[in-house]
């Protein structure tokens, strides 16, 4: 996982992806106590920076494997960048998403041309799932996060922030990050420390989900509890990804 794996899907994802805009409210700025930008992912395709991973993880695919279909499973955000990615490449997807993930994300993965499977998340192993599914059918499995071009996809939000950044004159800064599994985070770590090294980047979770802080903080995987829940359904990941965890603790 480098740059040149980052620029390579931010070329990919020309044309593709909202370059969505850097945002600054001096009313926010006033409760903050300091400027506070804000990069409006949430404008993104799908609504979310997922369909950057996306379209990335599908565009790099071989043709002749693309064409056979891809398989993801998520709780609502990479299910529908996945979805859209595929039907915008004219491929099958197959989406497995657990039966208490939102209604409305569900409907919008199906409307978007894809296959919803729903799982049992509290007895059934999603990963043995996909992987099943995958063999059986001859599908490409896309995972949410722990996979090289999906956080190249992500990645692709730096490298807009560090230039969106530097035209209104920003070259150090605090950059938080949400973080579940760490795909956006490891990404955007990456291209800011090629293209604004001074700017240090830092993960955000979920009250009683800072897996991710606590696995920093002893050097090893830290769980979240099987049975816990949130209301940030998106990113309430059990532990951080196995290629993501060594490029957040860099």
């Amino acid at each position: 996982m480098n740059i040149e794996m980052i620029r390579a899907a931010a070329q990919r994802l020309e044309g593709q992806a909202r370059r969505t805009p850097l945002l600054n409210s001096a009313f926010v700025d006033e409760i903050a106590g300091r400027r506070v930008w804000v990069k409006a992912e949430a404008l993104q395709h799908t609504g979310s920076f997922k369909f950057r991973g996306g379209w990335s993880a599908v565009s790099a695919l071989a043709p002749e494997v693309r064409s056979a279909g891809v398989i993801a499973y998520s709780s609502g955000n990479h299910a529908q960048g996945v979805a859209l990615a595929a039907r915008l490449h004219g491929i099958p997807a197959v989406i497995v998403m657990p039966k208490d993930a939102p209604q409305l994300k569900v409907e919008n993965t199906h409307a978007l041309g894809a296959e919803v499977i729903l799982y049992d998340r509290d007895h059934e192993d999603r990963e043995a799932i996909g992987a099943d599914l995958a063999e059986a059918r001859g599908l490409s499995l896309i995972k949410p996060y722990d996979a090289p071009e999906v956080i190249a996809g992500q990645g692709s939000c730096g490298l807009e922030i560090a230039a969106q950044a530097a035209a209104v004159g920003i070259v150090k800064a605090d950059v938080l990050v949400c973080c579940g599994g760490g795909g956006l985070t490891s990404g955007i770590a990456i291209a800011l420390a090629d293209a604004a090294p001074q700017m240090q980047v830092f993960p955000v979770e979920p009250e009683g989900f800072d897996d991710t802080a606590r696995s920093l903080a002893t050097g090893t995987h830290q769980h979240n509890a099987p049975e816990a829940r949130g209301i940030c359904d998106a990113i309430v990941t059990p532990t951080p990804g196995d290629l993501t965890f060594p490029i957040l603790q860099q």
